[in-house]
This record gives structure tokens, C-alpha cells and sequence, in this order.
């Protein structure tokens, strides 16, 4: 469920258990809240004591529950879900969201993953396709600034263990085989390697699902397109892996085409080296499965 309380937050608690009641009843097991606007009561703000106190108040009933908390416009995680796990991720930063108003720069999730996640998993709501608004409001000039492909390996290099597809699903089944990457990605992972990063610039990550022999890499750049080499000795020196790969198309451009993609599938092994062209706030995103000789006969045809 999403809860936005539009910052009444005594009407919020005042509602709380009743709402988390009607969850228990139809089996609502996670709820985002939400904060958007000047906190109610007047005088008090989203950082402020009497709000910390709130989003405790909020994750300590939900346990009460078994309900899973996602908070936004929340302040930093400060460790507190080592104590109370439901609190299973936030915002807590400027999200995709805030491309409806202000916009983020091509750099901004090349530095979050050296900043705000190292506090605990961010909810960013990634997964925009259609990034450019005059799709739907001609002459509204407003944009993501992304490529679609940059999208997809958000899932990666933002962790959270709770995923969000942000678009409208019209744009998803518009590109349905850049989707895939969507749902077979995992959300909690066994292991995680940052292969090569430079905070500000880039960040190419690779992790490992949770109790499956299935590795994603997601790697992003800046407002600079450059060419990352992906290093796959992180994979078990014995066996071959097919790997998906989802890559900027060749006339790429977060600005003039952001929506030009390619998917093709290699056989990797631990030995690969692979040089992979990033275009201007773009990306690469990765699945990778082990595989028999008899897939990867057929895979090499």
C-alpha cells in the first residue's frame, strides 16, 4: 500500500492502527509512506525530533503487524533497521521523483552509492522509460536525464531490497524485451563486488542473487560517455555463463534519443574481458546464468 499522509502527520497517527487493521485483513504485508509537503504540526520539519520520533512510532506498530515499512521523505537511515528489519528501505535522498521538479544531473546516482547508501538500501523508483515529458504534455521541456539502458542497471547499483517499477505500464509493454531485465533482476543479493567506480563519474558493480548461481552487473556514467572494461574473474573459474546484455545503442544519447537499446547474449567465462561503450548518462546492465555445453552450443550458433 502507499500511505501519503501530504505531511498531516498527527492525522497520520491517528489513523495508523485502523489502517494497518485493514492491511491485516486483506494481506497488505508492505507499505510506502510518504511526507510530501510542510510537516503538520506547523513549526515542525522532517528532520526535526518530534519527526525522527514519528518514523520510529510508524516502524515500531508495523512490527506489531509484520508489515514492511518504506519510508519517503524520511531523513538518512541511521542503522536503526538492524533493529526493526521491516524498516526494509527509504528514500531518504532526492529520488527519481524529484525529476518532476527540480531534475537530477547526469552524476547524481554515480555519487549516492558513496554517500546516502552507505547508510542502508534507498528506494530511488527507477525503471523510467518514456523520459522526456512532452510525451505526454507537448512543449513541456522537462526530462530524465538518462538512457533507458541507465535505467535498468539502477537495479543494481542502487540497492534495495524493495524494487519499485516507476513507469506507467503502457511504457513497459512498449519495450517489453528491455523489461525483462527488469523482472528477472534479483533484489537482495549472496555477494557484491564494485568492479571499478570513481564517485562522481562512474560506478560498475556486479552482484550475485540470493541462493541462485545468477550474477547482475550494472554499470553508469556521468554526463561523459567512456568505455568501461568489465573484468568477469569474479565468476567460478569452472563452467561457462550465458550473459544478457543490455547496452546504450550506438546513437544513444540522453538528450536527443534516449530510448535506443540493444540486447545480445555472449558465453562468458571467469577468463572474459569485455570493453563496453557507455554513451553520455548511460549504462550497461547484465544478467548472467550458468550454463551447459549444450546451451552454449546453441548460444555460439
Amino acid at each position: 500500500m502507499h500511505h501519503e499522509t501530504s505531511a498531516s502527520v498527527t492525522n497520520y497517527e491517528r489513523w495508523i492502527d485502523t489502517a494497518f487493521k485493514f492491511m491485516d485483513k486483506f494481506g497488505y504485508n508492505a507499505v510506502k509512506t510518504g511526507y510530501v509537503g510542510n510537516i503538520i504540526p506547523r513549526g515542525e520539519h522532517h528532520y526535526s525530533q518530534w519527526m525522527i520520533d514519528h518514523y520510529l512510532h510508524v516502524v515500531k506498530k508495523a512490527a506489531e503487524h509484520k508489515i514492511m515499512i518504506n519510508s519517503h521523505e524520511s531523513v538518512r537511515p541511521t542503522g536503526l533497521s538492524r533493529t526493526y528489519p521491516n524498516w526494509i528501505a527509504a528514500e531518504a535522498a532526492r529520488g527519481t521523483e524529484y525529476e518532476a521538479f527540480g531534475g537530477n544531473n547526469p552524476e547524481h546516482t554515480t555519487i549516492l552509492p558513496f554517500t546516502r547508501l552507505m547508510g542502508g538500501p534507498m528506494d530511488y523508483t527507477p525503471g523510467i522509460f518514456q523520459t522526456k515529458m512532452d510525451y505526454y504534455f507537448p512543449g513541456d521541456h522537462r526530462f530524465v536525464k538518462t538512457t533507458l539502458v541507465k535505467q535498468l542497471a539502477l537495479y543494481v547499483t542502487m540497492y534495495s531490497p524493495l524494487q519499485m517499477a516507476a513507469d506507467i505500464i503502457d511504457n513497459y509493454d512498449r519495450f517489453p524485451d528491455a523489461f525483462q531485465f527488469i523482472k528477472d533482476v534479483a533484489v537482495d543479493w549472496d555477494d557484491t563486488k564494485v568492479l571499478k567506480a570513481e564517485p562522481g563519474d562512474y560506478i560498475l558493480i556486479t552482484r550475485k542473487a540470493k541462493g541462485k548461481e545468477e550474477w547482475f552487473v550494472g554499470g553508469i556514467t556521468d554526463e561523459n560517455a567512456r568505455t568501461l572494461q568489465i573484468d568477469f574473474s569474479f565468476l567460478e573459474p569452472t563452467g561457462s555463463y550465458v550473459a544478457t546484455i543490455y547496452e546504450d545503442g550506438k546513437d544513444a544519447d540522453y538528450i536527443n534519443n534516449p530510448q535506443s537499446y540493444k540486447i545480445y547474449k555472449k558465453i562468458v567465462t571467469s577468463k572474459t574481458k569485455l570493453n563496453q561503450k557507455l554513451v553520455r548518462s548511460g549504462g550497461v546492465a547484465i544478467s548472467i546464468k550458468k550454463v551447459s555445453k549444450k546451451d552454449t552450443k546453441r548460444i555460439k550458433k
